[in-house]
């Protein structure tokens, strides 16, 4: 008896989801505990792991957007050894059924207008897995026949799409020749279906945006101090901490200092009431090869700078491998984003919802400041935080800002708490 393979529930507030890649092919044995799928929800991609060992039937393509319990395929118990053996006699058996009435089927073909290329049965299954039309298949059997092998061989209907479809562009841009740019260039254009997560992140940001009364407030901070405490110190922290000493530690702790002080900035509005949070749970943005994932910083307020620099570091790898949970990513209350590391100088992050706030974070340039009535050059690092007025107050916003300003500044604050 086999047995379904559903999606299963991932969180509260998830009822969709889409079946990204199938890590398995139809028809293979699975052991229990094998990766079957990846499915990406609008916040995170999991994978899916079979619950018993078995021969995998697929009866859902790649893409496709499915509900939450929905069947997927299923697996039909057995042993890998003799599912695998009966399918290669499966395949033998068609492949010798194929060659005795080969003469037959020739003549057959013959009679339909002499195509060659006529697979056997065995050929003809794996052709209509793939979606390949066995005309655009060569053979190599006798009389130009399609074999098993030649159907192996053989790419997918997607990827026969994909290969003439340049021919196709080509062809159709002939007329228009006259237009196109001498020297190489092209007008080609190629279009993708929206991954979950990337519209999940444009109706949020439209919604941010359209919900909120968000405004920016800048400042400038002299990285100099910060920088040469790091010099002094990084090597001897990374032998005691194994983990090395970065610019987002320091002003993660800043802005739980800063949270603390000014309430605000770490609330949001639920109805018509206002949320304050006594800990800072802070949300790192993370670039990822699918989109900017948010996990998050718990209880940032109570860790060392060695332990933020360890959440930071683990969090983003997860980010990296698409291994974020759910519970990595929900429940933030306040956002830092470092555009600096791509070298932005300055922008107007967008408040990632139901926050209040965010702190943008920007490239490190040398510049002109006066220090004591004199001139010198040091490194000097532009932030903005983005905020709704709603909430927070023009005051309160630039009290948050320039007390981050003096902690980066002189950071024996951050150890004296003063």
């Amino acid at each position: 008896m086999s047995i379904e393979i559903k999606i299963p529930a991932i969180g509260e507030s998830i009822t969709e989801v889409t079946l990204t890649t199938w890590l398995k092919e139809e028809g293979d044995f699975v052991e229990e505990g094998d990766i079957l799928c990846e499915i990406e929800s609008d916040k995170a991609t999991v994978e899916l792991p079979a619950e018993e060992s078995g021969v995998l039937s697929r009866s859902v393509d790649e893409g496709t957007d499915l509900e939450i319990g929905a069947v997927i395929g299923s697996l039909t118990p057995g042993e890998g050894s003799a599912s695998t053996s009966a399918k290669s006699s499966e395949d033998d058996s068609a492949e010798s059924t194929a060659d005795a009435g080969s003469s037959e089927e020739a003549s057959q073909a013959s009679s339909q207008g002499g195509d060659k290329n006529y697979p056997s049965p065995a050929a003809r299954k794996i052709l209509d897995e793939k979606g390949v039309d066995a005309s655009s298949v060569q053979g190599t059997g006798k009389d130009g026949r399609i074999t098993k092998g030649d159907a192996l061989a053989a790419k997918s209907g997607s990827a026969q799409k994909q290969a003439s479809a340049p021919e196709k562009s080509a062809s159709s841009s002939q007329p228009m020749q006259a237009q196109v740019p001498a020297g190489g260039a092209t007008r080609e254009v190629r279009r993708e279906k929206m991954t979950r997560l990337r519209k999940t992140i444009a109706s949020r940001l439209t919604e941010a945006k359209n919900s909120t009364a968000m405004l920016t407030t800048f400042n400038e901070i002299d990285m100099h101090p910060v920088m040469e405490l790091r010099k002094k110190y990084k090597e001897q922290f990374k032998d005691k901490h194994e983990i090395g000493l970065g610019f987002m530690s320091f002003f993660t702790k800043a802005c739980t200092i800063a949270l603390r002080e000014v309430p605000g900035v770490n609330s949001q509005i639920d109805g018509e009431e206002i949320v304050y949070h006594d800990y800072a749970d802070v949300g790192i943005a993370v670039s990822t090869p699918k989109g900017l994932v948010v996990p998050v910083v718990r209880n940032a307020e109570s860790l060392s700078l060695a332990q933020i620099e360890k959440e930071i570091k683990r969090l983003a790898l997860k980010g990296r491998d698409g291994k974020l949970s759910m519970d990595d990513m929900s429940g933030g209350t306040f956002t830092i984003t470092n555009g600096g590391v791509f070298g932005s100088m300055l922008s107007t992050p967008i408040i990632n919802i139901p926050q209040s706030a965010i702190l943008g974070m920007h490239n490190i340039v040398e510049r002109p400041v006066a220090i004591n009535g004199q001139v010198v050059v040091h490194p000097v690092m532009y932030t903005a935080l983005s905020y709704d007025h709603r909430v927070i107050d023009g005051k309160e916003s630039v009290t948050f800002l320039y007390r981050l300003k003096e902690l980066i500044e002189d950071p024996a604050r951050m150890l004296l708490d003063i």
